[in-house]
């Protein structure tokens, strides 16, 4: 549930300046935060609500902490100004998008841009079941959780033990307690995945047969939504069509074009899922002061493309795009020989232009250089 009410010790808050700059830290009785000017003091902090204005302390550093602990550095003159307080910071409850941004993290997070387009476009909601695959730092897991809602389910697969127990615990401190509505699986996917298809089906016979083939308060059911963030998500089709629903939107985070081309014709390869759709966010952010109105000159650009398809009900075949049959968008051209590349020239080439146009555009250009 959302925190509400005074701030209290355990809590993360994030500190924002006149500058915009912002530093998120967990709030510790007789605690403090390190900033360029100066030191918050936690115990200022706690019990207050939150838009609240802290100013940094006077006192230096050294004197706040433990005092001449062994192998602290003695101060240098040149820094002195970190220890000069009085600079004010705005205290809040970090939102989700800063939160992720500042969590410790093991693996390379992704973006709020592309998670807030994976909620868009693969239609995640309340109540429903999702599976995810590849936890990483556990900012998209944060996210789908708070999509699907109590009312939902995530289950989560990641291979790498070492990043679950990441991915738990930076849901546990922005929650304050583990999930409820969260299975977090070590494993690799196809395995995984396997035995939660068997579960289903399982679940799916005992039904038919009237009787209750589970005792826990989540009864396994196909998956509503599946999220891939992996290397090779082609490799798991197979496993992903066994346990989704049909209808179910997959949707695939993939940073590469050789990777994207190759997801894209593996779907359209097995027949059971829709045409895909690719697409790829960037984000930009202006400045808006008076009259000074512009874009930062720096943006998030390139970060990942993502896929979205759907899954076909069995025994139905999906509907593609029909290439024009004088368009070859399969064969290398390095992979022919001389003479065959040669007679099939035409073909290969990636603009189309005809004779016509091309006797205007020489016509226009031998009167332009008539008039040098």
């Amino acid at each position: 549930m959302p925190r509400r009410g005074a701030l209290q010790t355990g809590e993360k808050v994030q500190f924002t300046d006149r500058k915009g700059k912002k530093i998120t830290d967990q709030l510790v009785a007789g605690g403090s935060t390190q900033t360029d000017h100066g030191i918050i003091l936690h115990d200022d902090i706690i019990g207050s609500s939150e838009g609240i204005v802290v100013t940094t302390v006077t006192s230096k550093r050294e004197a706040l902490t433990s005092g001449g602990t062994p192998g602290h550095d003695k101060p240098k003159p040149w820094k002195a100004a970190r220890a000069i307080g009085g600079w004010d910071y705005v205290v809040m409850r970090p939102r989700l998008a800063d939160y992720v941004l500042s969590m410790p993290r093991g693996a390379q997070i992704m973006y709020p841009k592309d998670i807030a387009q994976v909620i868009q476009l693969g239609d995640i909601r309340s109540g429903l079941n999702v599976l995810e695959s590849g936890a990483g730092s556990g900012a998209m897991s944060l996210n789908l959780l708070e999509a699907v809602g109590e009312q939902g389910h995530l289950t989560t697969i990641e291979m790498r033990p070492e990043f679950a127990k990441i991915a738990e615990a930076n849901a546990t401190l922005y929650y304050g307690e583990r999930p409820q509505w969260w299975d977090l699986l070590t494993g690799d996917f196809d395995t995984v995945a396997g035995k939660l298809a068997e579960n289903i089906q399982s679940e799916s016979s005992s039904d038919s047969d009237g009787t209750d083939g589970s005792d826990s308060s989540f009864v396994p059911q196909p998956f509503d939504r599946i999220v891939l963030d992996m290397l090779d998500p082609w490799n798991r089709l197979e496993q992903a069509y066994r346990v989704i629903a049909p209808g179910g939107v997959l949707i695939a985070y993939i940073t590469t074009t050789t990777q994207m081309s190759r997801f894209c014709e593996a779907l359209r390869e097995v027949g059971c899922w829709m045409e895909p759709e690719v697409q790829e966010t960037f984000e930009r952010t202006w400045k808006a002061q008076g009259l000074a109105v512009r874009p930062d000159h720096q943006m998030i650009g390139h970060t990942g493309f993502l896929i979205v398809t759907r899954a076909m009900a069995p025994g139905f075949e999906a509907l593609h795009k029909r290439d024009r049959a004088t368009k070859d968008t399969v064969t290398d051209i390095d992979s022919l020989t001389d003479e065959e590349r040669e007679s099939r020239l035409a073909d290969l080439e990636l603009r189309d232009i005809s004779d016509r146009k091309l006797r205007k555009v020489l016509r226009d250009l031998g009167d332009q250089l008539r008039e040098i």
